[in-house]
């Protein structure tokens, strides 16, 4: 198949993948009529969209990407824990909510979107708001008595992973 009859039939091959696993695993049942149906949805979604993707997200190591997504999967894993922990154990009057901003080093919107939607997927964090010029985020987390640590912790554990596989 020549490279641009492709790239029209499959605009965003990774997002094609990703509707396909979507599809299957949203049935909770694999068949061959499942992943059919799904490689149509993967199929015309992408082309029906492409006109607001113009320019495809380049990932400069995608192999970092796995690591990222098994990294996050276990940081939900044991945030889950950690505020099941503050819930039962911590009363409200020990605990130290705080607004946290994280100057951001990122430029591209699909790193910056998956570093919000990291820091939202994280139990204890939420991504509030993001700068009109993009240039930092704003966090609240559930405890954090110090927010410079957590502010740390966020751009060195997620920013720095994100900036190695997009830019």
């Amino acid at each position: 198949m020549p490279v641009k009859l492709f790239h029209r039939v499959f605009p965003h091959p990774l997002l094609t993948l990703l509707l396909v696993v979507v599809w299957c695993l949203l049935s909770n049942y694999l068949s061959l009529g499942t992943v059919v149906f799904g490689l149509i949805l993967g199929t015309i979604i992408p082309i029906v969209t492409a006109a607001y993707w113009p320019r495809r997200p380049l990932l400069k190591r995608p192999v970092k990407l796995g690591f990222y997504v098994l990294l996050v999967i276990w940081d939900i894993l044991v945030a889950n824990v950690q505020v099941a922990l503050i819930v039962v154990f911590k009363s409200n009057a020990k605990m130290k909510p705080n607004w946290v901003t994280i100057p951001l080093d990122i430029r591209t919107p699909e790193a910056i979107a998956m570093l919000a939607g990291t820091i939202t997927l994280t139990p204890g964090t939420v991504s509030a708001d993001l700068s009109d010029e993009g240039h930092s985020l704003l966090v609240h987390a559930l405890d954090a008595p110090d927010p410079d640590a957590v502010r740390d912790d966020i751009k060195n554990r997620y920013e720095r992973r994100l900036k190695e596989i997009f830019e």
